[in-house]
């Protein structure tokens, strides 16, 4: 291998560094990654719930995974409900199922995720999302271990462990009345927090060689892994979509390098620094400016921006410019905008 390369291969070290899981590979060797994994596995043996929260991108579902399968419930199902991504008027249906004729267009009985998950693990994605009247459902579904239907006078019992996570910072969502404390507490038994990729640096050259041999798989290409200077981009790097915008930057460099390793210049502009994502205040020309085209270009770089931060995420990309999911949508197709790479 040449001084200038870096190979695909995991660092040398003592430390357990990758932990396989039923939706993919935990890779991690940091301290605030192995106290996570300690965690796991000191109660992964009870049915308590559990609250995992951080930034969006930093790998809530494959800690759940983990969770899920060294517990006695891992021949069980582990179904995920993102509570952020569905309409207000079918979250309850979708958690809780719904009788025949319980609403126009519920012409049979069906279940839901809670019946689905049953002898296994609920994961709500994004609780923080949930609106305030299923949050008192949820409290009784955590408090009883039964829910009804909609449209259905019956109680059903189940046995699930709940497992919950956000991005949110729930203790000042419970404060500005947004988030109910009894279910912010019947959640919060076993907190689970996970660090910012920043936060843990001595994690991006092991996470990125990671991708690398995924992406190198799933083509069928032969790439030897990076240039020095190429890690050195990726470590300098603040990540603010964390594991998820690296895995997406890793793959692009994967499909877009000709060498047998990824070079400085396969990397997006916005890890290179290339990209300019920060949208500077002009001062006013002396023959005027077209302010309506002015408005429209800032407007499209904070939302190329916000795509970026959450890895193309529109629901989180919406939630940072405090404009609906819809509303985002419709922009980002009438400007034909893509995320800066």
């Amino acid at each position: 291998m040449s001084d200038h390369l870096v190979a695909i291969q995991e660092p040398n070290s003592g430390r357990r560094t990758m932990r396989p899981t039923s939706r993919g590979k935990l890779v991690g060797r940091s301290p605030k990654i192995a106290e996570v994994l300690a965690t796991i596995d000191r109660v992964a043996r009870s049915s308590c719930t559990v609250l995992i929260t951080g930034e969006s991108g930093t790998g809530k579902e494959m800690i759940v995974a983990a969770l899920h399968d060294a517990s006695p419930r891992s021949a069980g199902p582990l179904c995920t409900v993102n509570c952020g991504a569905i309409p207000e008027a079918l979250l309850e249906s979708e958690l809780f199922g719904h009788a025949k004729g319980a609403f126009t267009g519920a012409h049979a009985a069906r279940q839901g995720r809670v019946a689905a998950a049953e002898g296994g693990t609920l994961f709500l994605d994004e609780v923080g999302d949930l609106p305030l009247a299923l949050q008192v459902k949820l409290l009784r579904l955590l408090q009883q271990r039964e829910y009804s239907p909609v449209g259905d006078s019956r109680t059903l019992p189940c046995d699930i462990r709940v497992v919950a996570a956000t991005h949110r910072d729930l203790e000042e969502e419970v404060r500005a009345g947004r988030f109910r404390e009894d279910l912010f507490y019947r959640l919060n038994v076993i907190h689970l927090e996970l660090p910012a990729l920043r936060e843990r640096s001595e994690d991006i050259e092991l996470l990125a060689l990671h991708f690398l041999q995924v992406a190198s798989n799933r083509n069928g290409s032969d790439l030897a892994g990076f240039s020095d200077e190429a890690l050195a981009m990726l470590k300098s790097y603040a990540w603010p979509g964390n594991i998820r915008e690296l895995e997406n930057a890793v793959e692009r460099a994967a499909l877009l390098a000709e060498e047998p390793h990824i070079a400085v210049e396969n990397l997006p502009g916005r890890v290179t620094g290339t990209c300019d994502s920060t949208p500077g205040v002009r001062s006013l020309p002396d023959g005027g400016i077209d302010l309506r085209s002015a408005v429209q270009e800032y407007e499209s770089n904070l939302i190329q921006q916000a795509l970026a931060r959450t890895g193309g995420n529109k629901n989180r990309a919406a939630q940072l410019l405090q404009i609906n999911r819809t509303t985002l949508v419709e922009m980002v197709k009438r400007k034909k905008l893509q995320s800066c790479a």
